[in-house]
Protein backbone atom coordinates (compact mmCIF):
# COMPACT_ATOMS: atom_id res chain seq x y z
CA UNK A 1 0.00 0.00 0.00
CA UNK A 2 2.68 2.46 0.84
CA UNK A 3 4.40 1.69 -2.32
CA UNK A 4 1.85 2.39 -4.89
CA UNK A 5 0.90 5.45 -2.30
CA UNK A 6 4.62 6.58 -2.90
CA UNK A 7 4.57 6.01 -6.68
CA UNK A 8 1.05 8.16 -7.11
CA UNK A 9 3.09 11.15 -4.95
CA UNK A 10 6.10 11.03 -6.87
CA UNK A 11 4.31 10.61 -10.43
CA UNK A 12 2.40 14.17 -8.99
CA UNK A 13 5.15 15.63 -8.01
CA UNK A 14 7.60 14.94 -10.89
CA UNK A 15 4.38 16.41 -12.83
CA UNK A 16 4.36 19.70 -11.16
CA UNK A 17 8.19 20.00 -12.21
CA UNK A 18 7.51 19.67 -15.52
CA UNK A 19 5.10 22.22 -16.08
CA UNK A 20 7.52 24.83 -15.53
CA UNK A 21 11.15 24.51 -16.78
CA UNK A 22 12.68 26.48 -14.51
CA UNK A 23 12.32 24.20 -11.75
CA UNK A 24 15.57 21.77 -11.00
CA UNK A 25 14.05 18.19 -10.84
CA UNK A 26 17.97 17.40 -9.47
CA UNK A 27 17.27 19.87 -7.06
CA UNK A 28 14.22 18.85 -5.99
CA UNK A 29 15.38 15.34 -5.67
CA UNK A 30 18.32 16.62 -3.16
CA UNK A 31 15.94 18.47 -1.30
CA UNK A 32 13.20 15.42 -0.94
CA UNK A 33 16.68 13.18 0.27
CA UNK A 34 18.04 16.06 2.80
CA UNK A 35 14.40 16.64 4.03
CA UNK A 36 13.91 12.91 4.56
CA UNK A 37 17.55 12.34 6.30
CA UNK A 38 17.03 15.13 8.46
CA UNK A 39 13.99 13.39 9.55
CA UNK A 40 15.87 10.20 9.77
CA UNK A 41 18.87 11.61 11.97
CA UNK A 42 16.69 13.46 14.74
CA UNK A 43 14.96 11.02 16.46
CA UNK A 44 13.20 14.13 17.89
CA UNK A 45 11.68 15.27 14.80
CA UNK A 46 11.16 11.87 13.82
CA UNK A 47 8.54 11.25 16.71
CA UNK A 48 6.57 14.67 16.08
CA UNK A 49 6.50 13.75 12.41
CA UNK A 50 5.68 9.87 12.68
CA UNK A 51 3.14 11.03 15.79
CA UNK A 52 -0.56 10.94 15.28
CA UNK A 53 -1.70 12.71 17.69
CA UNK A 54 0.32 15.52 17.19
CA UNK A 55 -1.89 17.64 15.03
CA UNK A 56 -1.28 18.86 11.36
CA UNK A 57 -0.87 22.26 12.15
CA UNK A 58 1.70 21.65 14.87
CA UNK A 59 3.74 19.46 12.74
CA UNK A 60 3.17 21.88 9.87
CA UNK A 61 5.08 24.87 12.19
CA UNK A 62 7.90 22.06 12.94
CA UNK A 63 8.30 21.87 9.08
CA UNK A 64 8.27 25.56 8.44
CA UNK A 65 10.58 26.09 11.17
CA UNK A 66 13.40 23.51 9.73
CA UNK A 67 12.70 23.41 6.54
CA UNK A 68 10.79 26.50 4.42
CA UNK A 69 13.92 28.73 3.87
CA UNK A 70 16.43 25.26 3.02
CA UNK A 71 14.39 24.05 0.62
CA UNK A 72 12.86 25.06 -3.10
CA UNK A 73 9.75 26.80 -2.96
CA UNK A 74 8.05 23.38 -4.72
CA UNK A 75 9.39 21.35 -2.14
CA UNK A 76 8.68 22.92 0.95
CA UNK A 77 4.38 23.33 -0.87
CA UNK A 78 4.74 19.44 -1.13
CA UNK A 79 6.09 18.78 2.16
CA UNK A 80 2.75 21.30 3.46
CA UNK A 81 0.53 18.53 1.53
CA UNK A 82 2.10 15.54 2.57
CA UNK A 83 1.56 16.99 6.17
CA UNK A 84 -1.86 18.15 5.23
CA UNK A 85 -2.56 14.33 3.51
CA UNK A 86 -1.31 12.78 6.69
CA UNK A 87 1.58 11.28 4.34
CA UNK A 88 4.76 12.45 5.30
CA UNK A 89 5.84 9.07 7.10
CA UNK A 90 6.22 8.26 2.89
CA UNK A 91 8.64 10.83 2.61
CA UNK A 92 11.65 8.49 1.97
CA UNK A 93 9.80 5.98 -0.28
CA UNK A 94 8.60 8.93 -2.42
CA UNK A 95 11.88 10.31 -3.00
CA UNK A 96 13.00 6.92 -4.28
CA UNK A 97 9.99 6.57 -6.67
CA UNK A 98 10.64 10.37 -7.89
CA UNK A 99 14.59 9.20 -8.46
CA UNK A 100 12.94 6.59 -10.49
CA UNK A 101 10.62 8.69 -12.37
CA UNK A 102 13.30 11.46 -13.19
CA UNK A 103 15.81 8.51 -14.49
CA UNK A 104 12.84 7.40 -16.77
CA UNK A 105 12.44 10.87 -18.23
CA UNK A 106 16.15 10.99 -18.53
CA UNK A 107 16.19 7.51 -20.24
CA UNK A 108 18.50 6.07 -17.74
CA UNK A 109 17.39 2.37 -17.24
CA UNK A 110 19.28 0.47 -13.74
CA UNK A 111 20.73 -2.82 -13.81
CA UNK A 112 21.63 -4.74 -11.40
CA UNK A 113 25.19 -7.39 -12.60
CA UNK A 114 26.33 -10.47 -10.73
CA UNK A 115 29.50 -11.85 -11.78
CA UNK A 116 30.93 -14.79 -10.32
CA UNK A 117 34.30 -13.54 -9.70
CA UNK A 118 35.57 -9.67 -9.06
CA UNK A 119 36.01 -7.63 -12.67
CA UNK A 120 38.18 -5.12 -13.40
CA UNK A 121 36.89 -1.65 -14.22
CA UNK A 122 37.94 -2.22 -17.86
CA UNK A 123 36.12 -5.00 -17.90
CA UNK A 124 32.78 -3.05 -16.04
CA UNK A 125 33.03 -0.81 -18.62
CA UNK A 126 32.74 -2.87 -22.13
CA UNK A 127 29.93 -4.54 -20.22
CA UNK A 128 28.06 -1.51 -19.65
CA UNK A 129 29.01 0.13 -22.77
CA UNK A 130 27.57 -3.48 -24.34
CA UNK A 131 24.32 -3.55 -22.27
CA UNK A 132 23.66 0.46 -22.93
CA UNK A 133 23.93 -0.20 -26.33
CA UNK A 134 21.63 -3.11 -26.33
CA UNK A 135 18.87 -1.80 -24.35
CA UNK A 136 19.43 1.58 -26.27
CA UNK A 137 19.52 3.40 -23.05
CA UNK A 138 22.01 5.00 -20.48
CA UNK A 139 22.38 2.64 -17.82
CA UNK A 140 22.86 2.60 -13.97
CA UNK A 141 25.21 -0.32 -12.84
CA UNK A 142 24.98 -2.02 -9.73
CA UNK A 143 28.09 -4.95 -9.44
CA UNK A 144 27.89 -7.79 -7.41
CA UNK A 145 29.37 -10.97 -6.86
CA UNK A 146 28.30 -14.60 -5.96
CA UNK A 147 30.91 -17.66 -6.65
CA UNK A 148 28.04 -20.06 -6.54
CA UNK A 149 27.34 -19.27 -10.32
CA UNK A 150 30.60 -20.28 -11.34
CA UNK A 151 31.10 -18.17 -14.27
CA UNK A 152 29.00 -15.94 -17.01
CA UNK A 153 26.30 -13.06 -15.76
CA UNK A 154 23.68 -12.76 -14.47
CA UNK A 155 21.62 -8.96 -15.71
CA UNK A 156 18.48 -7.80 -13.61
CA UNK A 157 16.71 -5.60 -15.55
CA UNK A 158 13.57 -3.87 -14.37
CA UNK A 159 12.86 -7.07 -12.73
CA UNK A 160 13.77 -9.27 -15.53
CA UNK A 161 16.01 -11.68 -15.03
CA UNK A 162 18.50 -12.30 -17.99
CA UNK A 163 20.87 -15.64 -16.63
CA UNK A 164 23.98 -16.59 -17.98
CA UNK A 165 25.66 -18.15 -16.14
CA UNK A 166 27.15 -21.77 -16.33
CA UNK A 167 24.91 -22.72 -12.98
CA UNK A 168 22.15 -21.81 -15.01
CA UNK A 169 23.13 -23.62 -17.58
CA UNK A 170 24.36 -26.54 -15.77
CA UNK A 171 20.83 -26.45 -14.17
CA UNK A 172 19.20 -26.26 -17.31
CA UNK A 173 20.98 -29.06 -18.87
CA UNK A 174 20.52 -31.27 -15.80
CA UNK A 175 16.07 -31.01 -15.99
CA UNK A 176 16.62 -32.09 -19.60
CA UNK A 177 18.74 -34.84 -18.94
CA UNK A 178 16.34 -35.85 -16.06
CA UNK A 179 12.95 -35.29 -18.24
CA UNK A 180 14.99 -37.60 -20.83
Amino acid sequence: MADLASKKWAKALIELTQEDDNISKDEVLSDLRMVAETIKQSQELSNVVNNPSISIEEKQNVISKIFQDKVMPIVYNFLFVLNLKKRLSLLDEIADEFEKELENLKNIVRVDITSAIDLSEDKKNNIKNRVSEKLNKDIKVSWGVDTDIIAGLIFNINDTVVDNSIKHKLDKLSESIIRG
